[in-house]
């Protein structure tokens, strides 16, 4: 079956940001702390995964030992997935219930401050935050506030947080060529990719003293 998932970064005031904490803030700390998510995460810290490219690679042959080895990275991969593909925060997308009209798609995105262009990252059958963390490493990944890409923050958080946003996404030409390559996405060579697109959002936002709000999730 197929799917389409959705990350964007907008930018808002701090009065919007504050009328929305609310709606979203719960559902962050929720997601956060559930046993499922922390242990999925130290699971991923503690074993960091290979090229993306041998995930899914067949142990062929009748070495056992290949064969098993083969099956726990098959394993540990399905183990990331399942922390890191969009889902936890769907209700922003559908709504609350049948009485709830709220849509993030005309209520935060359509509403953004015109003076930071909004980062998306929109890929069918793929997971964007998936292929950003697995390229940052867990370590890096850990900078970003909030959980798996959904975050709000308002204009002071977002200056507060901007050094840690650096020291995730700065690296030296090797280590960048290196990334790249751990990026699985099809991103066409006009778009602005996920490695650079988060950044920008937030030097652009510190700059003019806005807050943001990042939303992951299935949009068909």
């Amino acid at each position: 079956m197929g799917f389409t998932s959705a990350w964007l970064i907008t930018s808002h005031d701090d009065d919007f940001i504050r009328d929305l904490e609310p709606r979203m803030r719960e559902l962050i700390d929720t997601a956060r702390a559930l046993p499922a998510s922390r242990a999925g995460w130290e699971r991923w810290a503690a074993e960091p995964l290979p090229d993306w490219r041998s995930w899914y690679r067949n142990g062929g042959g009748g070495d056992q030992a290949v064969r098993e080895q083969a099956d726990r990275v098959r394993e540990r991969a399905e183990s990331f997935f399942g922390l890191t593909s969009a889902g936890q925060f769907d209700e922003l997308y559908d709504g609350r219930g049948p009485d709830d009209d709220f849509s993030v798609m005309t209520d935060v995105w359509g509403r953004h401050d015109e003076q930071v262009r909004p980062f998306a990252a929109v890929h069918s059958k793929e997971y964007p935050v998936a292929a950003l963390f697995h390229a940052l490493g867990s370590r890096r990944a850990a900078l970003i506030p909030g959980w798996l890409g959904t975050f709000l923050l308002s204009a002071e958080q977002v200056r507060e947080s901007l050094p840690r946003i650096e020291a995730a996404f700065s690296f030296s030409d090797e280590e960048r060529a290196l990334a790249e390559e751990q990026i699985w996405l099809d991103e066409d060579p006009g778009q602005e990719g996920v490695l650079d697109g988060p950044p920008r959002c937030w030097r652009q936002a510190a700059a003019h003293g806005l807050g943001l709000c990042g939303v992951y999730v299935h949009i068909y």
